[in-house]
């Protein structure tokens, strides 16, 4: 029978944690949580509430490096990588446990993920089903050194998983907005590593047609007015995260 570990990484995470723990009891083996040591709210002492379950409190390295990180702590072979705000359905639960008693012919598995934006569940929008290489043999797969949306590297056969992980990804406009400049911010230095060169259509074309294709290509206005918003938000996204590469290639410095 296999057994599972998983690798959680969280950062002010208290209003989280415990359900993202919760949902693993009844599946996982292995539980590790990965704590940012500067973090200040009461992540460590919900942790802590949860018997078996460990926690490693470390200094940030960035997401590849610091999951890298956690997988080097796990026990079991085969891993699975869960954010903090996420969630494992029963029915995900139940696939889990029969894939602990099976004989698995693939390095990697993808998962569906189905994201709660708003307060609704977006099935539409370029969103769902969202497929993500999360269960993995940990001898055969890798992180990417990327800094925005890292994934996992694997030169084997990937398989899938059929039922829904849960991501409660933004329950506000505030909630989304924090992440907003941090990730923009990120994605722009990785263009500028990359050597993008910077083009004034970027910033007038590139965010209309990001739009157009969430909410018309990719049928976001079948997910109400939270699709409309996810679209003007996304290519606001878009547009922000290439002014900051022409501050980047412009070695625009003004202090605050």
């Amino acid at each position: 029978m296999i057994k599972l570990s998983s690798i959680v990484l969280a950062k002010n995470e208290e209003k989280n944690i415990s359900g993202c723990i919760k949902s693993q009891l009844n599946c996982i083996d292995e539980i590790i949580v990965i704590i940012d040591d500067s973090t200040i709210d009461n992540t460590i002492e919900i942790v802590n509430s949860f018997p078996g379950v460990r926690y490693e409190l470390v200094k940030w390295m960035g997401y590849s490096k610091t999951k890298q990180f956690g997988i080097s702590l796990t026990s079991n072979q085969w891993v699975l990588w869960i954010d903090a705000d996420e969630v494992i359905t029963t029915a995900l639960s139940n696939e889990l446990n029969d894939f602990k008693n099976s004989n698995p012919v693939c390095d990697a598995y993808s998962l569906p993920r189905i994201a709660n934006f708003l307060g609704r569940w977006i099935k539409h929008s370029g969103w769902y089903p969202g497929r993500i290489i999360r269960l993995f043999n940990k001898s055969k797969v890798k992180f990417s050194e990327k800094d925005v949306h890292e994934g996992l590297i694997t030169n084997g056969n990937i398989g899938q998983i059929k039922n829904d992980l849960e991501h409660f990804t933004d329950p506000n406009i505030k909630h989304y907005f924090e992440k907003f400049n941090y990730y923009t911010t990120l994605a722009a230095e990785e263009l500028n590593k990359n050597g993008k060169q910077f083009r004034i259509t970027d910033i007038i074309i590139r965010p209309f047609f990001f739009f157009i294709k969430l909410y018309v290509l990719k049928r976001g206005f079948l997910d109400g007015i939270q699709g409309f918003i996810l679209a003007i938000f996304s290519s606001a996204y878009v547009f922000v995260k290439y002014c900051k590469l022409w501050e980047l290639k412009n070695n625009i410095n003004i202090k605050e």
